[in-house]
């Protein structure tokens, strides 16, 4: 059971991230600085570096909040899907249920329109993607252990892991460039988008 401390502290937390969330939408990522977010909050700066590292990891902390209800949903998956099924409904009931782990902490439209800003900032763009590729490993190491694979001499999990999540990252871009910014309208894409992986790949793509 939570302490009265631990409370406090988590409503600390959520209150300097919603902060920098909205401050990052409306103003840009370059142009919020520490000082604003923890001025808007009430608290000194110092406090602000007790909850994150740095803008960076407050501005990446709600695609970690994400990645962690996606990767349990993955480990949750029973063995006997195949490993691209487990994926594939792994991802689709992450974003069935997302909505209850972002809105405990701000309005879904403040997630969307951080995911335009993160898109937009190369700085944050090149940590998005790093953390994707940690994620990757971390998901291809999971498919090998559920699938009783040597994820070092047996390809398979991460080729599998890396069409998954070139994947979403089509899907992610065409998302951001869609106008239809919903979590509705990602879940849409995604399905789209992953109907066509086996055609793509196995299919011929010559116009008759």
């Amino acid at each position: 059971m939570e302490t009265l401390r631990e409370r406090k502290k988590q409503r600390t937390r959520d209150a300097l991230l919603r902060t920098a969330v909205e401050m990052f939408v409306e103003r840009g990522y370059d142009g919020t600085t520490v000082d604003d977010i923890a001025d808007a909050v009430d608290v000194s700066p110092r406090t602000f570096f007790r909850y994150f590292a740095g803008k960076e990891e407050a501005a990446l902390a709600l695609e970690e909040l994400a990645v962690a209800r996606y990767l349990g949903a993955v480990r949750a998956r029973p063995v006997a899907e195949a490993p691209m099924v487990a994926l594939r409904r792994a991802v689709l009931e992450s974003w069935d249920t997302l909505h209850e782990v972002i809105e405990s902490v701000v309005p879904v439209e403040a997630f969307v329109g951080m995911h335009r800003v993160i898109e937009s900032t190369p700085v944050l763009l090149a940590a998005h993607l790093r953390r994707n590729a940690e994620t990757e490993e971390t998901i291809a190491r999971m498919l090998a252990e559920r699938e009783g694979l040597d994820v070092d001499t047996d390809p398979r999990p991460r080729l599998a892991v890396a069409v998954f999540g070139g994947v979403m990252r089509v899907t992610e871009q065409r998302w951001s460039a869609s106008g239809d910014f919903s979590l509705e309208g990602m879940r849409a894409l995604t399905i789209a988008y992953l109907d066509q992986v086996g055609p793509a790949l196995a299919g011929n793509w010559r116009a008759r």
